[in-house]
């Protein structure tokens, strides 16, 4: 793939919130994850983990957690991305904290663009209150939820947001 090819890959993908029903195949759902395994993480200790909710109720649990957001429980699966502290903090002591939630943004965002590779769309949802998510799903103390990545196919025309200049991100050598 060239530079063209990457940059119109990432140019087709936008967030989604209006999802068709139906189910996403199994293969699906190990591939997005599987990409996961592929990203970058301090020390290769892949420190996070991924709950996938596909249950009717339990993505409806998932989105009240999330201030009512309803491609929340519209998406047919949900790819809960979690930080897991201990997995990094066992080699880098507090600074893992910082570590496993950096290991955790990066494979969520693997997991993005694998789903748009599978012609699956995606939102990525970090508006949620986490000790609902927390208490509903379960997790261990040390398992901090931090997006909720909701994935299946577009009901709508996908329609791409307006973004800043690069100029008003770079600088160079100093700010």
């Amino acid at each position: 793939m060239d530079y063209s090819e990457f940059s119109g890959f990432l140019l087709g993908r936008c967030s989604v919130r209006e999802f068709d029903p139906e189910p996403l195949a199994d293969e699906d759902i190990t591939s997005v994850v599987a990409a996961a395994q592929l990203a970058p993480s301090a020390g290769n200790l892949e420190a996070w983990d991924v709950v996938v909710v596909t249950d009717e109720d339990a993505r409806q649990a998932m989105s009240d957690a999330a201030f009512g957001q309803a491609h929340v429980a519209e998406a047919p699966a949900l790819f809960v991305v979690c930080a897991n502290y201990i997995r990094s903090m066992s080699q880098y002591g507090e600074r893992g904290i910082l570590y496993a939630v950096e290991d955790a943004t990066i494979a969520c965002t693997y997991m993005m663009l694998a789903a748009r590779a599978r012609g699956l769309s995606s939102c990525w949802t970090g508006a949620f209150e986490e000790d609902e998510v927390r208490e509903y799903l379960g997790l261990p103390a040390h398992i901090r939820p931090l997006a909720i990545l909701a994935v299946g196919k577009s009901s709508a025309p996908v329609r791409r947001a307006e973004h800043m200049d690069i100029e008003n991100h770079l600088h160079y050598n100093t700010w």
